[in-house]
């Protein structure tokens, strides 16, 4: 079965599940400028973080990468993350269950 929704259908929720009760996980994330997520981690899974307008800084443990429109971020979900917008920004985050080694 395909699944097709716009990002703007979730207008409203900063945090938006866009295929709910669907693996893998996928957030649409809205910050306005200024705005920050309190650092948290999810275990278990590998994220892809893809800005998809705005300019935001992502902390990744002690790290700190400032990424624009377009970019795309891989990390492991047992990182402690704490996005930042530095202006309005609009993030697709897909959490995917990490496969058994």
């Amino acid at each position: 079965m395909t699944s097709i929704r716009t990002l703007s259908e979730l207008d409203g929720e900063r945090h938006a599940n866009v295929f709910p009760d669907a693996e893998p996980k996928t957030i649409r994330l809205t910050l306005d400028a200024g705005e920050a997520v309190a650092p948290h981690t999810h275990p278990g899974r590998e994220i892809v973080f893809y800005l998809v307008e705005g300019q935001v800084e992502l902390r990744l443990d002690d790290e700190t990468h400032e990424l624009a429109a377009g970019d795309v971020a891989r990390f492991d979900g047992e990182r402690e993350v704490a996005p930042r917008a530095i202006e309005a920004s609009t993030a697709l985050i897909v959490l995917a269950a990490r496969a058994d080694d």
